[in-house]
């Protein structure tokens, strides 16, 4: 009988709601909250508002994909702010979208790394001033301190492209998708280069500004976990035949641009 209880709390120890329970339970995530909301009501009855997707289990804990669908609120309140707040990763604000009202939507894609066994979270800021929260346990480790994928200098030959891809043919007025990549290393500064036995020093992305025809999308402040050449997918609404443009500003103050001509006049 000894063993049979003993075997029952092993598992319960190990069992995935276990594990939520004391991921979201150990004060850390109190803390963030704290320092980066105060003491603001942040709702959990989200539903309404945002879904958050995760993977249970990531593949690769320094590729996690992550995407935010929101739902537009009644009453011209618009969703101006998303935050991704990973609570075990060494810097747990990985990133702060911001949207405009020619976002269209307040859909954000990317890809980040994972420290830990940890609570993913997405908070939804509108524009009056509330916060809504969705919130996922992911089971991923090491993707901060794991060695990059391609080869240093191979990726510092590539620093800074930016390919941007339209999914669709936009329709004026119509919320259209897109993508932005970005070949950067987003180095974490947690990586030891084997041969010199040396921490690679930090250097990733911190700052993105989309704009469409003069007028922003979608900015985003962020940092090393974002994975390795950073990918966005988001949306805008071109209103106008226009250039799509992103500027690009790393941690070492480093300049990047790039644009494309997107959109057909009404006439055309």
């Amino acid at each position: 009988m000894r063993r049979f209880i003993s075997v029952l709390l092993l598992f319960a120890a190990l069992s995935p709601m276990a594990a939520f329970a004391q991921a979201n339970n150990d004060g850390l995530w109190d803390r963030i909250r704290v320092g980066v909301f105060q003491d603001r009501p942040i709702s959990e009855q989200s539903a309404s508002i945002l879904e958050l997707e995760t993977p249970v289990r990531a593949e690769d804990a320094a590729t996690v994909p992550i995407a935010i669908h929101t739902k537009q609120p009644e009453d011209g309140v618009l969703i101006q702010r998303v935050y991704l707040v990973i609570d075990h990763n060494p810097s747990p604000v990985g990133a702060v979208f911001n949207f405009f009202p020619d976002s269209g939507r307040a859909d954000i894609e990317t890809r980040v790394r994972i420290e830990d066994y940890t609570m993913v979270r997405a908070i939804a800021e509108l524009s009056d001033g509330r916060l809504f929260m969705a919130a996922h346990y992911v089971k991923a480790a090491g993707g901060c301190s794991a060695p990059a994928g391609k080869d240093q200098a191979a990726a510092m030959a590539r620093l800074g492209r930016i390919k941007f891809r339209v999914d669709a043919e936009p329709v004026i007025g119509q919320p259209t998708q897109a993508q932005l990549m970005i070949s950067h290393p987003n180095n974490s500064g947690l990586v030891k280069d084997q041969l010199t036995l040396l921490y690679v020093p930090a250097h990733f992305v911190r700052r993105v500004d989309v704009s469409y025809a003069g007028k922003p999308i979608m900015t985003a402040d962020v940092d090393f976990t974002i994975s390795e050449n950073p990918n966005f997918r988001f949306y805008f609404v071109p209103r106008q035949a226009g250039e799509l443009k992103a500027e690009i500003v790393d941690s070492n103050d480093l300049h990047f641009e790039s644009s494309i001509a997107v959109g057909k006049t009404p006439a055309q």
